[in-house]
């Protein structure tokens, strides 16, 4: 397998192996049945996608790991992240050392810490974890989600060093400016997920389904469009594969002044998923 040429790439810094690479859009398998990854993940490879998102706790990392163990399968040409879970913040090597032998692999391109779980107050010992495990060379990059400015700036304050990369939940429904602008002021790079916010309804949102049209692409195209001329890393998720594809095609036509202006107004601070301050 080769890189899909069409798939534009950010540069990951911090502690991050120099001139590492992450593709703009991913291929995300939260809620997807281990049984199911094979075909899933299988598709989206033939389709073109280059970096795929797992965590331990989603419970599918076998999956992804027979995936790219397949003799078809050009491990180095696949970006691959996974995360991990808050009750091993204490025990990051360890956990590490068991998603490596369900992945399969020798070395992992991006490890995230998934939440702060900020009321266990031991994110920060997580974090000096994860960057021994990037200066060991077991780990191209190490980052995390769900942080908020102040997590990051204690990272910042207590270790001297800022994550590659943040994975949130953003979508025009939740554009986090705040967030962002702290991550763009610092060399973080921003990561989407619930891009879409189906569960808030925003394909349905006039707005977007008016530009659609406008654009003759589907509101979900559009939306994923929008992120990645945000510079957004944004992560699909699909088991479909007619909606893996469609999740794909979002490079062949650009947002205007105008339209990115009228999706910048339909912020609600509407999340879909939990509250980072407390969750965990």
């Amino acid at each position: 397998m080769t890189t899909h040429e069409s798939v534009p790439t950010l540069s990951l810094g911090h502690a991050s192996t120099p001139g590492l690479e992450i593709p703009q859009i991913g291929f995300g398998v939260w809620e997807v049945p281990d049984t199911d990854v094979d075909a899933a993940f299988g598709r989206a490879l033939e389709i073109g996608y280059r970096h795929i998102d797992t965590a331990r706790i989603y419970g599918n990392e076998d999956g992804v790991g027979r995936v790219l163990g397949r003799e078809d399968v050009d491990r180095d040409d696949v970006f691959v992240t996974t995360k991990v879970w808050n009750d091993d913040h204490t025990n990051v090597p360890a956990a590490f050392d068991a998603s490596m032998g369900r992945l399969g692999l020798e070395v992992l391109d991006l490890y995230l810490i998934h939440w702060p779980a900020p009321e266990q107050d031991v994110y920060v010992d997580a974090w000096t974890a994860m960057l021994d495990l990037q200066r060991q060379g077991r780990v191209r990059s190490v980052g995390v989600c769900n942080f908020q400015v102040p997590h990051l700036q204690r990272l910042l304050d207590e270790t001297g060093v800022l994550p590659s990369i943040n994975q949130i939940e953003l979508s025009p429904y939740l554009q986090q400016r705040e967030l962002r602008a702290f991550h763009a002021e610092h060399g973080i790079v921003t990561e989407a997920w619930s891009p879409l916010a189906v569960r808030a309804g925003l394909l349905d949102d006039p707005v977007v389904v008016e530009l659609a049209a406008k654009h003759e692409v589907t509101p979900a195209q559009l939306v994923l469009r929008w992120h990645v001329e945000l510079d957004n890393v944004v992560l699909t998720r699909s088991v479909t594969p007619a909606r893996i594809a469609e999740n794909f095609e979002i490079f062949g036509f650009a947002l205007e002044d105008d339209d990115l202006e009228a999706l910048a107004g339909l912020d609600r601070g509407t999340r879909t998923g939990p509250d980072p301050d407390t969750f965990g």
